[in-house]
């Protein structure tokens, strides 16, 4: 394949990948706000995108979610995404380790209209989690924190589940540097092989890794507790 040719396919993904962007997950202003202020406030611009929160926000739906718990909240765009496939009475609680960042979100949440549905818990995720079991079990779990530390949230995800519950993990394809061990690996990558390993080998789980960032290069690790 010629590098022109290369090119024009890649363009032409871009395109459609905006249109379905565009057509299917279109950002309101309450999800526009969120960014913004969390680029003033000198927050990583890492969150997901677009398509990405509209499918999060359709796992939760499919499920008819009522209780959501999100692991890592960064500037608070995944969590609308995710409220607002609640019900009116439904609950999102977001894990923040930062509490700069907590205030953010929560303000985020306020302007985009869910923070009656919300609610922003500040401290270590893996001392936090334990407390949680009495308010389990959580219709879907969403996991984008630390990477060296997502198969101890994969444990408790799976504590705090029920059967027919939805565990979805960022950043797990990486352009596939996180489907095996691989020699000097850091601990961030390790994290994401032992969890993709464990997803796709514990007798609860049926499990998919999707790519489904903008270029592909990463995506989302989807299980479903049975």
């Amino acid at each position: 394949m010629s590098d022109s040719t290369l090119e024009q396919q890649t363009q032409k993904r871009h395109e459609i990948e905006e249109q379905i962007a565009q057509l299917f997950a279109p950002e309101d202003e309450g999800l526009r706000h969120a960014l913004q202020a969390a680029k003033e406030k000198g927050l990583p611009e890492i969150q997901i995108n677009p398509v990405q929160g509209k499918l999060l926000q359709v796992f939760a739906a499919a499920n008819q979610s009522r209780k959501i718990l999100e692991i890592g909240s960064l500037a608070g765009y995944s969590g609308i995404w995710l409220a607002r496939a609640l019900p009116a009475d439904g609950r999102l609680i977001s894990l923040e380790l930062d509490p700069r960042h907590a205030e953010v979100i929560r303000a985020s949440f306020a302007h985009a209209g869910v923070a009656e549905r919300t609610e922003v818990r500040v401290g270590n995720a893996l001392d936090l989690l334990p407390g949680l079991q009495a308010e389990a079990p959580f219709d879907l779990i969403f996991i984008d924190a630390d990477k060296a530390n997502y198969p101890h949230y994969l444990e408790w995800a799976i504590k705090l589940s029920r059967p027919g519950s939805v565990i979805i993990a960022d950043n797990c394809v990486r352009d596939g540097r996180v489907f095996a061990a691989s020699p000097n690996m850091d601990a961030d990558t390790a994290g994401l092989v032992k969890y993709n390993q464990l997803t796709r080998e514990h007798p609860r789980l049926t499990t998919i890794v999707l790519a489904n960032d903008n270029d592909y290069t990463d995506g989302f690790n989807v299980a479903v507790v049975k």
